[in-house]
């Protein structure tokens, strides 16, 4: 089971919050949850923190009153979506002294099995471009540093890497990515660098649009994994401390096909 889902929140005061305010957020939700928090190489819920509009002045951000903010909290498998399906905090949110008033839920829940039957085996007419948006800075760990850059190969391997933890159904380790990554192209993209705050220190990412195209050359049955993978990551986050508040990923698929 695959759970996305998304709560609207506002406040009738504003709220002042560290900068780091995301993992006190996110250990209330997992206590809230019933599920433990850390020990785990790659976490089985990811959150976006809390997103829109909030003014920094040094290390902290200002929540305004009047505003709605979007928070996000995704199950990568079945014990966690459970948990997140079945979570009732109405009708309000309350940490680090702020308090936020729950106004609206959203739920879009899915499987590993119906993603891979409806995007792959039905063999559906194949899509060669996709456009990405990333809510949330978004790094991936490479040779013991943070890279704040989309690169295709990263982005893929973030996917496919939670893909294969938590799914039955294997899709391939690195020949797969050789093969994407031969394959796939940024068309264009649109990203600025954006840090994001951790207890102690910070982690530097990027935040913005990103077209990726499929070459015409490519096989269909590699556009449908990279299809099912681009799919997943709107579950499933882009690189690191998705847990944390990285990595918020949006798709939206183009009507175009090549």
């Amino acid at each position: 089971m695959l759970i996305r889902s998304t709560w609207t929140l506002t406040s009738d005061r504003p709220a002042v919050l560290p900068r780091s305010y995301c993992l006190e957020l996110v250990k209330e939700l997992h206590q809230k949850l019933g599920l433990e928090m850390g020990g785990d190489k790659i976490p089985a819920v990811t959150c976006s923190g809390l997103m829109g509009y909030s003014p920094r002045s040094g290390d902290f951000l200002t929540f305004q009153s009047g505003e709605f903010y979007q928070l996000s909290l995704c199950g990568l498998e079945t014990e966690a979506s459970k948990a997140i399906a079945s979570l009732e905090i109405s009708p309000s949110l309350e940490f680090l002294g702020a308090k936020f008033e729950i106004v609206n839920r959203e739920d879009e829940t899915s499987s590993y099995e119906q993603l891979y039957t409806r995007l792959v085996a039905n063999e559906p007419e194949p899509l060669r471009r996709f456009e990405l948006q990333f809510i949330t800075p978004t790094a991936f760990s490479r040779t013991g540093n943070h890279l704040p850059l989309p690169l295709p190969e990263l982005m893929f391997r973030s996917w496919l890497e939670r893909w294969n933890h938590f799914c039955a159904i294997y899709l391939g380790s690195d020949e797969l990515i050789a093969y994407l990554s031969q394959a796939i192209a940024i068309r264009h993209h649109r990203i600025t660098t954006r840090s994001f705050t951790l207890p102690r220190g910070y982690v530097n990412g990027f935040i913005g649009n990103v077209s990726l195209q499929i070459a015409q050359r490519a096989d269909p049955l590699l556009a449908y994994i990279a299809n099912l993978l681009v799919q997943y990551a709107q579950f499933a986050g882009t690189g690191i401390k998705t847990r944390l508040g990285m990595g918020k990923t949006v798709v939206n698929l183009l009507d175009e096909r090549i």
